[in-house]
């Protein structure tokens, strides 16, 4: 397979040979590399950086070593790794996991593209993953056993990543709120993007742990419809939508909306927090008896063969021909027909 030659090269005890820029934002900018080791030794990884006018800043070098301290221990297959923190020439850069695939945004954009709309069943099984991964690090305790009180508090289709494999991932823990992590200044400036956060989050409200199961909400009814109810003209008004706007009819909007999926929807959407769900768990629990209370439904190979036909890389018809595919969603999960009711919800694939 051929090396591709590196724009440039890091080295702070690891050598580094970057190759590509994956994604930048305002902040910071992350690409793809080569980690180096012994008797040609190559491992590709991630490495996210600090744009200079911020790495002068305290406050902000303070918070990305202090997400870089956070998602080190962070180790679920819901959660993009964290490997290292280094620093170079001045330069302080976090590696992390590479995946081969793209953020739920593209995925949308990609799914928008071609005229087509995403299986119920595969957007209720990418919510319930993302949930997995919130339940894993919102139950975190640190070295003194003490729960950490990790809360995201920007779960948004840019920070979830899905590979071509079909692994559902969740990213970028950078505004999140963790004790002894990162500085908090909550209550004074409302952090992460305006149309998916909590009706707390939006009011400049102190938030904890159901704050992101209403932004996982948001994401699940955005892959659904095709487009998020609660995004306006401006930052301001979709805050605004968030807090007092009325849910959108979800059944009349999409019929292949159950009175099951309805009900999740609405309760993950509560604007009360003592009305929503109180934990992950429950929301994963609830959106994994959705899709496999029959007992089949899709898996992580089934949502891998989609992406890679959505985006050119197999024929259509290696997907409508196999067993399992998007066509024959019933046919395709690992658990097991007979276990019916309430009583078996959270039974899943992996």
């Amino acid at each position: 397979m051929p090396v591709m030659a590196p724009l440039f090269t890091i080295q702070d005890g690891f050598t580094y040979e970057v190759t590509r820029k994956i994604a930048e934002g305002g902040m910071g900018i992350v690409y793809e590399a080569a980690q180096l080791g012994a008797r040609g030794f190559r491992k590709r990884v991630a490495l996210k950086t600090i744009r200079e006018r911020f790495a002068r800043q305290k406050m902000f070098m303070d918070n990305f070593i202090g997400e870089a301290k956070l998602v080190a221990d962070l180790i679920h297959t819901n959660i993009v790794q964290t490997y290292h923190l280094g620093e170079a020439d001045g330069l302080c850069f976090i590696t992390m996991e590479y995946i081969n695939g793209v953020n739920l945004e593209q995925f949308r954009r990609q799914l928008e593209s071609k005229g087509r709309q995403l299986p119920k069943e595969m957007a209720v099984f990418i919510a319930s993953r993302i949930a997995r991964g919130l339940a894993y690090a919102h139950a975190k305790r640190g070295p003194d056993g003490k729960p950490l009180g990790i809360v995201h508090r920007d779960v948004n289709p840019k920070n979830v990543m899905i590979a071509f494999e079909g692994d559902v991932k969740l990213t970028d823990f950078g505004v999140a709120k963790a004790r002894g992590y990162l500085t908090d200044r909550e209550g004074e400036v409302a952090v992460g993007k305006p149309a998916y956060m909590s009706p707390e989050q939006a009011d400049f409200r102190v938030t904890d742990k159901r704050s992101d199961l209403f932004s996982t909400g948001v994401v699940l009814l955005e892959l659904l419809l095709g487009h998020n109810p609660f995004r306006g003209g401006s930052s301001e008004e979709s805050r605004r939508n968030v807090i007092e706007k009325p849910l959108p009819p979800f059944q009349a909007m999409d019929p292949r909306i159950d009175d099951d999926l309805a009900r999740i929807l609405a309760k993950a959407l509560e604007r009360d927090p003592l009305r929503r769900y109180q934990s992950a768990d429950d929301l994963r629990d609830d959106l994994e008896w959705n899709i496999y209370h029959k007992g089949l439904g899709p898996t992580n190979e089934t949502l891998g063969r989609y992406m890679r036909e959505l985006f050119g890389q197999i024929p259509p018809e290696a997907i409508n021909g196999a067993r399992g595919s998007t066509k024959l969603l019933e046919n395709t999960a690992r658990t097991r027909a007979g276990r019916r009711g309430r009583g078996s919800r959270g039974l899943s694939a992996a």
